[in-house]
């Protein structure tokens, strides 16, 4: 699985080899110092991902006199100085207010969604009539009307209305709405997680496979703030078995009936299992059917399910990162786990914790605990995956 922010590519740095005698020139003494400078990206690339590092703010304000009066609209707001890192680990400095117009022109008749964004620009890169000893490193604002670029930093974005609108500051800022200014998805400088773990849904033939979709949303957010070394990500996939399923580290099933499968769609999962992928099945404590369904498949491909108590005591299900002894009370019950190759069956309704009950009755600690296992769960299907990719040709990392 690809990190949405890719490390450097796997290739040897070249420096200059000093000697006595050696003549600098111009290009020589460009290719000593772009040594030192890509190796110090590539250090930030390693370790950390890009993002806001201080302000950058937005704020509307009126169109500036020395504008044209076509121009002297409800659309301009103002960016406040700031610093910025890309992918490359460019430093992108702000270091002056800057007056920008938003001039997308919604002509159809659903809103757009604009994304405000700075990237860096090389000054080695322009054109310039004249030759300067110094140079400033300089950066870019644009508006564009899809997702940002991995080498862009999204400032805020808009869901511009079709005709003439005026931007304005949002009355809530957590629930921004139409023309309002949207910091929500602004992404700040930090340390780069081990990985981003990836799950989907499991859509089958059970009316019921959908119950915990929102669930699974909440188990991801959950695990920036309790386990940085890992990230969830931002949206929980949906597929089938007829579906490409290495995309997924993780995927979760639910309902009650018993699972059907054909014979290609019983070689896809295999397949999938084989590779380092991880089926996390949650079944109530009614749903006999698809419990004993799961049994019998983990026969059938060679791995029957044990309980986790028959596992050594130090399983990373147990013990990774969180400690568990015994197994967290979901409605008053004790939650049963077995496992057997890539197969974790859940029999008590795990997922029902991992987010907000219609009558916001559980206790916290019910949650934080199943939402803890959940994360041991993550955990291990990560490394499950890396353990065994690790082993196959042409394995360059996960992240």
């Amino acid at each position: 699985m690809s990190h949405p922010f890719p490390p450097p590519s796997i290739q040897p740095f070249e420096r200059l080899q000093a000697a006595d005698g050696l003549l600098i020139n111009a290009e020589r003494w460009r290719k000593a110092h772009d040594y030192h400078r890509l190796r110090q990206n590539a250090h930030y690339q390693c370790l950390n991902q890009p993002g806001i590092v201080c302000g950058l703010g937005v704020r509307v304000i009126a169109a500036p006199r020395q504008v044209e009066a076509q121009y002297r609209d409800g659309r301009w707001i103002q960016i406040q100085p700031g610093i910025a890192i890309d992918l490359l680990g460019n430093m992108i400095i702000v270091p002056n207010t800057l007056d920008f117009r938003i001039a997308t022109e919604v002509r159809a008749s659903d809103p757009v969604v604009v994304y405000l964004i700075v990237s860096y620009v090389d000054p080695d890169e322009l054109r310039r009539s004249n030759q300067r000893e110094v140079v400033q490193e300089m950066y870019r604002v644009d508006e564009k009307s899809t997702l940002p670029g991995i080498s862009e930093i999204e400032i805020c974005r808009v869901l511009l209305q079709p005709g003439q609108v005026s931007i304005a500051q949002p009355g809530d800022v957590f629930f921004p709405g139409y023309n309002n200014i949207d910091l929500r998805y602004r992404r700040q400088a930090q340390a780069r997680p081990q990985a981003i773990v990836r799950m989907a849904q499991v859509n089958h033939n059970d009316p019921e496979c959908a119950r915990s979709f929102f669930n699974l949303s909440y188990l991801l957010q959950s695990v920036e703030g309790l386990y940085q070394s890992l990230r969830g990500t931002e949206e929980v996939g949906q597929v089938s078995f007829n579906d490409n399923l290495q995309e997924y580290d993780l995927l979760y099933l639910t309902g009650k009936q018993a699972l059907s499968l054909n014979s290609n769609q019983f070689e896809n999962l295999k397949s999938y299992l084989n590779a380092g992928g991880v089926l996390l099945v949650d079944a109530p404590l009614d749903g006999n059917a698809l419990i004993e369904r799961i049994h019998a498949l983990a026969q059938q491909l060679e791995s029957p399910l044990r309980p986790l108590e028959e596992s050594r005591r130090d399983h990373p299900l147990r013990t990774k990162p969180f400690l568990f002894a015994a197994m967290p009370m979901i409605n008053q019950q004790l939650i049963q786990v077995l496992i057997g190759g890539g197969i974790i069956l859940v029999i008590g309704d795990i997922a029902s914790a991992w987010g907000l009950d219609r009558g916001f009755s559980l206790p916290r600690l019910t949650i934080r605990t199943a939402q803890e296992l959940g994360i041991n769960i993550l955990q291990y299907a990560w490394k499950r995956r890396q353990f065994i990719g690790l082993q196959q040709e042409d394995y360059s990392g996960q992240w």
